[in-house]
């Protein structure tokens, strides 16, 4: 028997705490430095959600490997390897060689570990390893509670970044304030040592020697219930971004709530655990019910509803993990598997299935995985009120389930895109069945899969076969005819991305944002006039190749786009021809467009049209200081810059504003308000692009005067921008999005 010291609980919560604050800190400040060198390439950030769920599981497996020392040497080590990781501070980008071409997938990762890996590495370790040594005093009980305190300090870290540090400090104040918190860390990890340190030379815990070594399939039950939640949290956001509601910052919440469930499931409340077990296979059926749904989705409330799946399902799933937790002798090997299948989760979601899927099918994959695995208590014990046998029983849940086949059979036949009416009817009487078979696991995912089918499934699946779908890291993009309105459309999800007429004599009118009346038709129409007739063009931001017929005979355009689907699609005559009609030579460079426009011979371009913006997510790289410098050293010194900033989320316009003032340039908005029909199929949409020229007398030979912004929207109307009173600049050190966010929503977008 070990003498042991007061067991301090409240010390190792707090130790717990911190750490795990400042691992879910620097994982949005390290990606926020990187974004100006990296771009803002998905391919990137699935890159970096690689690197971190490794060092996690490192840092885990290290955790792990210290058990078999002493508390003493464990402390030691561990203490020696924080000071070897402050080598590493204050946090920054590692000054290593740029990648040769095709080499980025391995320098990414590289630049990243070479960067935080340490650090991150070290702080990863601390939730398992304070829960060992707060369990070596045999009075301070059961210590996977304090799991719970570390998913909170995840959690509070990671909505405090955007909510309270990005807005308040630049980069350089956040790096210094970390390693701040860093040392508080050490200091932490040191009094903790301290209290197990007397008596402690020998074996770390003093459990009894017949806690047997978990069974091999114990460990995969856990990796397999790890796996589930991980990656649904990231299906759920990729699923809402791309079919349900862009909104811009949207992965923040499934990933708030994920760690928010461990919260729940591993604290000492089992009630509401327990409630929320009982909930789950009942939300899974309601929600993800509509996990194959790929059109007419796209409302806040299933928005919500997916969220809210999301965070019942992990809860209960954790609780589960809770449930089957070992001894505190094998708690690092438990919290191992645990970060193994967190990994596992992340590869498939994020990684695999964009190379694998056409669509983001890893969802509903993972909503039937769920479903697997999940504890499922019957609810209504139907059988054993009719005093059934249990092979009668199975028989009778054999025939609900077909039952349920012949009702999705009938929505599928009924299907127009809405669930209403009839289809309403079938699909309430699959999910009655759906409850009615929860005892029956077998039945339960059967009948789940059938509702899925039923409710817009099968149109989702069949479209899989037509090619008319295609998926790249960027997104999902589907091309769509409308014969009754002439019509071909290009859609990111459910935002469309560009449309062409069918009809001959108007398939090369400019549609959608780009009409006569926007300011870039205004812009580009006046190119020759601005600039002459061998005018020099920039177009960020390709989708169906719109713009192109634009171009005049000898004008110079070259197009730079990030994604090579994008330009395959706009290249294809058989799905769109304004490239291949109006500019068929026009040069494309795929990249960032910051880094390649960088790479460009100075004062080469008398227009640079930056639309980029796709799905309403704002590339704020683009957007900061040094980016503007950027363009504005690529055009010549009489150059237009022309910005699209239409969006449903953010009010960008004292963006650039305060980037006009700060260099003495003019500006102007042309806020076209689009057709006054407001029907789904018109061929225009309204827009708002900001015009920029560093000289007053480009601006009004461009504009012909801006007009008083009081004034009703007349056809070509530029007015002045909007300016927010006390809005800092945006750069590539500080720069926050929450500002522009409440202005639109909150104050509605008026002057303060």
């Amino acid at each position: 028997m070990i003498a042991t010291s007061p067991p301090r609980r409240w010390l190792f919560v707090l130790t717990i705490l911190v750490g795990s604050f400042l691992l879910f800190m620097v994982q949005p400040m390290v990606a926020r430095m990187v974004l100006p060198r990296l771009g803002g390439a998905p391919m990137v950030w699935n890159s970096a959600m690689l690197v971190y769920q490794a060092l996690l599981l490192g840092g885990y497996a290290y955790a792990h490997w210290l058990g078999r020392f002493s508390l003493r040497r464990q402390a030691i080590i561990h203490l020696a390897l924080f000071l070897v990781a402050a080598l590493w501070l204050p946090i920054g980008i590692a000054a290593i060689a740029p990648p040769g071409p095709g080499q980025e997938a391995l320098w990414v990762p590289l630049l990243l570990f070479a960067s935080i890996g340490p650090v991150f590495f070290v702080v990863s370790a601390q939730a398992p390893l304070m829960q060992r040594w707060f369990a070596a005093d045999p009075q301070a009980g059961d210590p996977y509670y304090l799991y719970a305190a570390s998913n909170l300090g995840s959690f509070a870290g990671l909505l405090s970044y955007p909510a309270l540090v990005e807005p308040n400090m630049p980069l350089a104040a956040q790096s210094w304030g970390w390693s701040a918190g860093y040392a508080l860390l050490v200091l932490l990890v040191v009094a903790a040592a301290a209290a197990r340190w007397h008596g402690a030379s020998g074996v770390q815990l003093d459990e009894p020697a017949d806690a047997p070594r978990p069974s091999l399939r114990r460990q995969l039950h856990w990796l397999l219930i790890a796996a589930v939640p991980s990656g649904l949290m990231l299906s759920t956001t990729t699923h809402l971004t791309t079919d349900i509601v862009a909104m811009p910052l949207l992965w923040v919440l499934p990933l708030g709530l994920y760690l928010f469930s461990f919260v729940i499931a591993f604290s000492r409340f089992e009630r509401p655990t327990e409630i929320i077990a009982l909930l789950a296979p009942i939300v899974l059926l309601s929600v993800g019910g509509l996990g194959l749904l790929s059109s007419g989705g796209g409302s806040m409330t299933i928005a919500l509803s997916s969220l809210a799946m999301l965070f019942i399902v992990a809860t209960a799933l954790h609780g589960y993990l809770y449930y089957l937790r070992p001894a505190a002798r094998h708690l690092t090997l438990f919290y191992l598997l645990m970060s193994a299948g967190g990994v596992l989760g992340g590869l498939f979601a994020a990684l695999f299935a964009p190379l694998l899927f056409d669509w983001v099918y890893e969802h509903p994959l993972l909503i039937l995985a769920a479903g697997l695995l999940l504890p499922l208590p019957t609810l209504f014990p139907w059988d054993k009120w009719l005093g059934l046998e249990p092979k009668t029983a199975r028989a009778s849940a054999a025939l609900l389930v077909a039952i349920a086949a012949l009702a999705a059979w009938n929505m599928v036949e009924r299907w127009t895109g809405r669930a209403d009416g009839d289809i309403a009817a079938w699909g309430i009487a699959i999910f009655v069945i759906g409850i009615l078979v929860i005892g029956w696991r077998w039945a339960y995912v059967s009948v789940l899969a059938l509702l899925m089918i039923g409710v817009g499934g099968w149109d989702t699946i069949r479209e899989s076969f037509t090619g008319a779908r295609v998926r790249s890291y960027f997104g999902v993009y589907t091309v769509t005819d409308y014969p009754h309105a002439n019509q071909r459309r290009l859609a990111h999800g459910t935002t469309l991305h560009g449309l062409q007429r069918t009809d001959a004599e108007q398939r090369r009118q400019p549609t959608t944002y780009y009409g006569p009346q926007s300011g870039v038709g205004l812009t580009l129409a006046k190119a020759e006039t601005l600039a002459g007739s061998d005018a020099a063009v920039a177009i960020v931001g390709l989708g169906a190749g719109t713009l192109a017929c634009y171009r005049k005979p000898g004008q110079d355009w070259t197009i730079f786009e990030i994604d090579p689907v994008m330009v395959d699609i706009a290249r294809d005559p058989d799905k769109f021809t304004f490239l291949s009609d109006c500019a068929p030579d026009a040069a494309i460079i795929i990249g960032d467009a910051r880094l390649q426009l960088a790479n460009q011979p100075p004062g080469r371009f008398d227009i640079v049209v930056i639309d980029a913006f796709s799905s309403d997510a704002i590339p704020l790289h683009l957007l900061t200081s040094e980016a503007i410098g950027i363009y504005a050293r690529a055009m010549k010194p009489d150059g237009v810059l022309l910005i699209h900033i239409s969006n449903r989320f953010f009010a960008l316009e004292p963006v650039l504003a305060a980037e006009a003032k700060a260099r003495g340039w003019s500006a102007a908005i042309r806020m076209d308000p689009g057709p006054a029909s407001g029907s789904d199929y018109d061929d225009l949409t309204a827009s708002s692009w900001v015009a920029l020229t560093a000289t007053p007398d480009r601006m009004r030979q461009l504009t012909g005067g801006i007009r008083p912004r009081d004034e009703s929207p007349a056809d070509g109307a530029w007015v002045p921008l909007a300016a927010k009173a006390g809005f800092e600049r945006w750069t590539d050190d500080y720069a926050s999005t929450l500002p522009v966010l409440i202005w639109k929503n909150v104050i509605g977008g008026r002057d303060e």
